[in-house]
């Protein structure tokens, strides 16, 4: 084995992660090569994209098929081309049967990493049993999988430092970034009605009609809104803000937000009480259990300047002692099978 062994890292391209990880396997001694296994890069893709595989499903087809093999057909090209000394996917779950066989046949160090729950992957039990190593963002899917006779391990998320610097100036409102779901709508509007100066970031939200277009969806809550942005500027958007919410959907593990928000030095509202076994709570972060909790903290945010910045530089602190991708990355190392 060289010295800095090739890494083949296949990830979704869900929000540029990938770019993290693989800069901290190289920052390890890796020699890193990333693929995308869903990318649609250009315009071209892109509608291709939309036309083959996700317009059958609106209009009561199966394009899941198509989108299967075409993705699985990629992703071995690229196994096959660099032939690496290890494995690491994310998710992947997308990938067809001749992808994992081929793998197989490497007998290479590998490592399959969820960090989504697994009501949301098509692996079975069987096939998680024999995948070898196999880590999950969520400590209780962790132990259900342990149980089950998987050789699995428990890995939370965790924040990029190397993405963007804390901002030095701070903007008076709340902001949210992320994907719309009914819970959410549900504390943003009561924020916009409690008068509270609210902003959230996102396709889902956006009312811009390309966005409408895209997410196949005309209609958009009365919340003040933007369209996507990239990772790095979801990082700064969140230091800025007078607070940044952290709502989580029906998940089991903490969401990445969790740790890039105090790691920008933001101001983090969560609503997550077991964010206390990594931050101290009214310390390092504020949880919220209610709208009306969630009020009072936003206002406070909005009002009391110093308490924030106290709380601000106490959870960067700690992100950037125990909860970088670095420290992610010197856990993984110690579960190759």
């Amino acid at each position: 084995m060289s010295r800095n062994p090739k890494l083949l890292l296949v990830s979704p391209s869900f929000h540029g992660y990938h770019e993290s990880i693989g800069r901290a396997f190289s920052d390890a001694g890796y020699n890193v090569v990333i693929h995308r296994y869903d990318a649609f890069d250009g315009v071209r893709a892109k509608l291709g994209n939309k036309l083959v595989h996700e317009l059958p499903g609106k209009i009561g087809m199966d394009g899941s098929v198509s989108a299967e093999r075409w993705l699985t057909t990629r992703a071995l090209r690229v196994l096959r081309e660099v032939r690496p000394d290890r494995l690491v996917v994310i998710k992947g779950d997308i990938l067809g049967p001749s992808f994992w066989s081929e793998v197989d046949s490497l007998a290479v160090p590998r490592i399959l990493w969820l960090y989504d729950d697994l009501s949301r992957h098509r692996f079975s039990m069987d096939f998680l049993r024999r995948m070898g190593s196999v880590v999950s963002y969520s400590r209780e899917e962790a132990a259900l999988l342990h149980s089950q006779g998987v050789n699995a391990a428990f890995l939370p998320n965790a924040f990029d430092p190397h993405l963007a610097q804390p901002a030095a100036k701070r903007r008076d409102e709340v902001v949210f970034v992320g994907s719309k779901y009914p819970n959410r709508v549900a504390l943003l509007s009561g924020l916009v009605k409690a008068g509270i100066p609210v902003r959230a970031y996102g396709r889902q939200w956006s009312h811009h009609p390309f966005d409408r277009l895209r997410t196949w969806e005309l209609a958009r809550p009365d919340i003040p809104a933007e369209r996507d942005v990239p990772l790095s500027e979801a990082y700064q958007i969140q230091a800025m803000a007078a607070a940044a919410i952290n709502i989580h959907g029906l998940q089991s593990g903490l969401a990445m937000r969790t740790f890039e928000v105090p790691g920008m030095a933001g101001l983090q509202l969560v609503d997550r009480p077991d964010v206390a076994e990594f931050y101290d709570v009214g310390t390092e972060t504020l949880v919220f259990s209610s709208l009306e909790e969630l009020q009072e903290h936003s206002q406070k945010a909005l009002t009391d300047r110093g308490w924030a910045e106290r709380i601000r530089t106490a959870g960067r602190r700690r992100s950037l002692a125990e909860h970088t991708f670095a420290h992610r990355i010197a856990v993984l190392e110690e579960r190759w099978a």
